[in-house]
């Protein structure tokens, strides 16, 4: 059995006429927070409104609600991108 760690829970889109006050949501679970993200990422850009978290007992605990996830989502996306940070005199702060 897999060890997961991580969960993304999305709401699924209305289908039907049927005018109904609660929203179905559909949560999956992933090994990793990269996983996470990466699945997460897809069902933000459908429109869809996503919250993700940690499983208990991982630690430390994360609880992400879904105002929070477009910068979740960058965490760490600017390393990935090879964007080199530009290299700064740290007495004078400017750049060399």
């Amino acid at each position: 059995m897999k060890n997961h760690a991580w969960y993304v829970t999305f709401e699924l889109p209305w289908r039907g006429t049927a005018s109904r006050s609660r929203r179905s949501r559909s949560t999956q679970t992933f090994e990793t927070e990269i996983e996470a993200k990466s699945f997460a990422r897809a069902k933000f850009e459908e429109g869809l409104v996503v919250t993700a978290g940690t499983i208990i007992p991982h630690l430390p605990k994360r609880a992400i609600p879904s105002g929070n996830i477009p910068s979740w989502l960058e965490e760490g996306h600017e390393q990935d991108s090879g964007d080199a940070p530009e290299n700064t005199d740290p007495q004078s702060g400017k750049s060399e």
